[in-house]
């Protein structure tokens, strides 16, 4: 698929056959995500698929703030992809103090690079994804066993799309540019 293709069809999937992803797939998905751009090349997002279908109930039960939507996403998904950032190291300097005035902020900017990267690929390959946004860190956390040292950026749901929704509507190019 042609790169502009790649990026204006891609749309948030929320429903999914049963038709099973693959490790395979998911490291295909890593292996372009992992390009992405990141701050001084700190690469510090990561990524914990879990196919489990226990862990993803609990996830869905447990841990997405009582937002039926999400629960309801989770459990037709095929895997769920938590991604992970390392702390303390996007936007820094080796001394600990901010490279800028952005603070933390760089840290989800890369995130949501490679989270977009992970998307498209997925896309390329003919999956299907959304990502999640409302969820409890913290219940995430325990319930997957991430690593210490380790922020959750996003969930990203990955399956074989059960629909084909029509993009929504999107603002004109005039609005969205100025020239100086």
């Amino acid at each position: 698929m042609e790169t502009m293709e790649n990026i204006v069809t891609r749309r948030s999937i929320r429903k999914y056959t049963d038709e099973p992803v693959t490790r395979e797939d998911i490291k295909r998905c890593v292996e372009a995500a992992r390009f992405a751009p990141s701050w001084k090349n700190t690469q510090t997002t990561r990524y914990i698929a879990v196919f489990d279908k226990e862990m993803k109930e609990r996830i869905a039960n447990e841990c997405v703030c009582d937002f039926e939507f999400n629960r309801n996403n989770i459990n037709s998904a095929a895997a769920l992809i938590v991604e992970t950032t390392v702390e303390k190291r996007s936007g820094f300097e080796k001394d600990g103090s901010f490279s800028t005035t952005k603070g933390t902020h760089w840290q989800s900017f890369d995130a949501g690079l490679a989270a977009e990267a992970f998307c498209l690929a997925a896309h390329d390959l003919g999956l299907g994804t959304v990502i999640l946004g409302v969820f409890d860190e913290q219940k995430v956390k325990e319930v997957v066993n991430v690593p210490e040292g380790q922020s959750i950026s996003a969930l990203i749901l990955i399956g074989h799309p059960d629909q084909a929704p029509k993009a929504p509507l999107r603002k004109e190019v005039e609005e969205l540019i100025s020239y100086r």
